[in-house]
């Protein structure tokens, strides 16, 4: 495992946030590449001028860099949305969204790897050390 990776994880549960369930890294780059790069961009760049609405109403898929909202989403919620779509209570009943639901396509497994190759993007110690109080502030609740 990277070490990088490895600090991150470490970072995260001496926080006191129980690790997601471990993905395969390769796996996640995979089905990534295979699934969601079309959309979200094959280096997780999101689609231009991603936070303004499309003439259809809908909004570009966001990027899932450090330059995105995906960092700012705990793990259950990440999963939520990629498993389901963007439905209830992710958002609000109807919510016009190109984002497809992959229940039926991906396994658990298949997504947390998936989520666990693009958490392994975000390596700078502010959005680290940000997501950690998110995350924490997250179980308060």
């Amino acid at each position: 495992m990277p070490y990088r990776i490895l600090f991150a994880l470490l970072f995260l549960t001496g926080c006191g946030e129980a690790p997601a369930p471990p993905g395969d890294l390769a796996l996640g780059a995979k089905v990534y590449a295979q699934h969601c790069g079309a959309c979200h961009g094959m280096k997780l760049e999101g689609q231009p001028n991603w936070q303004q609405r499309l003439p259809n109403g809908r909004m570009p898929a966001p990027p899932h860099d450090e330059s995105g909202h995906t960092w700012h989403h705990p793990d259950d919620v990440l999963f939520g949305i990629t498993k389901h779509g963007v439905v209830p209570p992710y958002a609000p009943a109807g919510y016009p969204s190109d984002m497809p639901a992959f229940a039926g396509t991906l396994s658990d497994h298949e997504i947390r790897s998936v989520l666990a190759w693009i958490s392994a993007s975000w390596k700078s110690r502010d959005v680290l050390e940000a997501r950690a109080e998110m995350l924490r502030n997250a179980r308060k609740r």
